[in-house]
């Protein structure tokens, strides 16, 4: 957003504060300094969760507060508190300007405005009732449990937040966003006799509820998690071994995400401690990969038409046919590096700084037919889910377990399998994508990304590929 009206109500109306003093404490404690900003943050969300017949949990939460950040060359001086006052903002300031010690600076250059507005600013926590979306739990908990005898247990959850955020820049500009965010998650477990197996699935976005909860959507998602509960109870040991993997479009994306997508955030190279340093401008993966991280898409959970410094949001190619083309960068990075910042600086909350995070980031597709690709395989492993993973940024190592997997048998889909895992390095898996099929996908709306111990909504996505002789970990004897 470029017109700051919208949010200036919630920050300095209805906290009593004058614009023009807060805009000249800012401006005095970034004085000197290289960059830096206040940000004010509102924030209203709930949650919901439904578990085994009745509601378990309800809450709701509004939080506020501001972050002030004065840049020193690669120092950061980080003040906050829940507190929206000229008192508190003053006191902050105070704090911040020690980290010039002395020294002066010249502020960078403030992020251009934009007239994007990529999702509604309609709050959805008042779209309806409490004790509809009781109710609408209570439906989803009798439609799960009529499917099938084998069901034994049931769980659902709806959440939704409002955000609203202004950024105040030491030369008196500012930029304002407002952020919806729903999500709606499943989860069922069958039994067959001693065995029990669970499937889930979630969907999710930058829009109201309405979307989510009409009944052909969420008997949709609850079909979904039942399917995945049944291939489930049918899986055999998955084997060991190394052999030819075909991941799924979609959410096993998030393989991509981890294993590379991190290693293409500016701090990590410009410090070196990424696997992909120094490599811009060298082919790091197959002929025919693209990678991009794309913040500007409608309505998608990891979109922001700002991101948390001001800066608009951009689809960075990281990756193109092969060749590494960029990082991912907030300001400090790119001001470090000598390049321009993308829109990656995130931040959780008021109360942390922001530093390179990941938008929507996916591979584009290739002209393969899905078949083809699965044909391309005599015996393997077909990848459909992804469940947790552990990646180390520094060597590119991950280990992924597969939530629902088959073999593959002669290119064709064979048994479902369980507890496979899938255990390689990044870089190295990149320069083993033999064929990429046409049919990108992104994941349904459920990504959360975890860096230094903040967490940011994000996307992933990518088309069926075929990666070549990856180790898969399996108890198959």
């Amino acid at each position: 957003m470029s017109d700051t009206k919208s949010t200036d109500n919630l920050f300095f109306e209805r906290a009593g504060m004058d614009r023009g003093r807060i805009e000249s404490i800012v401006s005095d404690s970034l004085f000197g300094a290289d960059d830096g900003e206040l940000f004010l943050e509102y924030c209203q969300s709930e949650g919901l969760s439904f578990d085994d017949g009745r509601l378990k949990s309800a809450s709701f939460d509004t939080t506020q507060g501001f972050g002030l950040r004065s840049v020193s060359g690669e120092a950061t001086g980080y003040a906050h508190a829940s507190e929206l006052s000229e008192a508190a903002i003053s006191r902050a300031g105070k704090t911040v300007r020690a980290v010039r010690a002395g020294r002066g600076g010249t502020s960078d250059v403030t992020p251009q405005a934009t007239n994007a507005n990529l999702y509604t600013d309609t709050n959805p926590l008042g779209e309806f009732d409490f004790a509809a979306k009781v109710k609408l739990l209570e439906d989803m908990n009798d439609y799960a449990r009529s499917l099938d005898d084998s069901v034994t247990q049931f769980s659902a959850s709806i959440s939704g937040e409002w955000q609203a955020v202004q950024v105040i820049r030491a030369d008196g500009e500012r930029r304002d966003d407002i952020r919806p965010l729903v999500r709606v998650n499943v989860s069922i477990v069958c039994s067959d006799g001693d065995r029990m197996e669970a499937g889930s699935h979630g969907t999710g976005g930058r829009t109201g509820y309405a979307a989510y909860i009409e009944p052909d959507a969420w008997q949709a998602q609850i079909d979904e998690a039942f399917r995945q509960a049944q291939v489930n109870l049918n899986a055999v040991p998955a084997p060991a071994g190394s052999m030819d993997v075909v991941l799924g479009p979609g959410w096993p994306g998030i393989l991509l995400h981890e294993a590379i997508g991190h290693g293409l955030e500016g701090d990590f190279n410009r410090k070196k401690t990424s696997a992909f340093a120094g490599l811009m401008g060298e082919r790091i993966a197959s002929p025919g990969v693209t990678v991009v991280d794309d913040g500007t898409i409608t309505d998608r959970r990891g979109s922001l038409s700002i991101d948390d410094e001001g800066t608009p949001t951009s689809n960075t190619v990281l990756i193109e046919d092969g060749i590494l083309t960029g990082y991912m960068q907030d300001r400090l990075n790119a001001r470090l590096m000598g390049v321009s910042p993308t829109g990656n600086g995130r931040r959780e909350s008021f109360a942390h700084a922001p530093m390179p995070r990941m938008t929507n980031t996916y591979m584009l597709a290739g002209d393969h037919d899905p078949e083809e690709v699965l044909g391309s395989v005599r015996n393997g492993l077909y990848a459909v889910n992804f469940g947790g993973g552990q990646v180390d940024i520094t060597s590119g190592k991950f280990v992924f377990s597969a939530s629902e997997a088959y073999l593959i048998e002669d290119g064709k889909i064979g048994a479902p399998v369980k507890g496979a895992t899938i255990i390689g390095n990044g870089p190295d898996v990149l320069t083993r994508v033999k064929l990429i099929g046409n049919d990108m996908q992104l994941d349904p709306g459920v990504g959360t990304c975890g860096k230094d111990g903040q967490g940011v909504p994000v996307g992933v996505g990518q088309p069926t590929l075929m990666v070549e002789n990856l180790t898969i970990g399996g108890t198959a004897t």
